[in-house]
Order: C-alpha cells, then structure tokens, then sequence
C-alpha cells in the first residue's frame, strides 16, 4: 500500500469532513471523537459524495446528505437504510503534523 498526505493535522476541525484524492481514489478525512477516520468518499447506496455530508459526532457516523444512510467512521458498516453495503475504509497515521493515509 502507498502512503498519501491528504492535509495538515491543524486543517481538520472535528467532526468536519475533508475532502481527498490519494492515489485515484476519492476519500473523506474526518476527526471524530480524538480519533481519525478516513472512508472512501462515496454512499454504497448510490454513488454519491459521504464528504457532502455531515457528521454526527457523538456517535462518529457520517451521514451521505442524497438518502440519509449514516455510516460508521471506523468500520464502514451502514448504521441506517437505505445503504446496506459498507464503504471502504483506509488506515490514517499522523506524521510530522501531517495526515497521511493508506491505500492499495
């Protein structure tokens, strides 16, 4: 797996989505709860950008703003329908102050 910087730390205010491209893949960085998260910027539902969304921060799900399918930042998994496939999820890593991301 390649490694991609996608921001700097300070860029990412919580539970505020971020929007990348690393390596041909769209993804979304999202700081939640102290943690980081990075998902693959589209709703398995219908093709449309979870970065359009908003986050819920008090259960670190991340809504795709199109249908309303919420999903877990940690795992991917839909928490709500209509979505009922996950979406991919990449390892994210702080180095030097900078947000880097993993992906095939």
């Amino acid at each position: 797996m390649a490694e991609h910087v996608v921001c700097e730390l300070a860029a990412l205010d919580e539970a505020v989505p971020v929007r990348a491209s690393v390596g041909g893949v769209e993804v979304v960085v999202v700081r939640c709860g102290g943690e980081l998260y990075c998902l693959e910027d589209v709703c398995s539902h219908e093709r449309f950008p979870l970065s359009d969304g908003e986050v819920d921060p008090d259960t670190c799900e991340i809504e795709c703003a199109r249908h309303g399918s919420m999903f877990d930042l940690a795992t991917g998994e839909p928490r709500s329908l209509p979505a009922t496939r996950p979406v991919r999820t990449f390892a994210v890593t702080v180095r030097d102050g900078r947000v880097t991301v993993e992906v095939p």
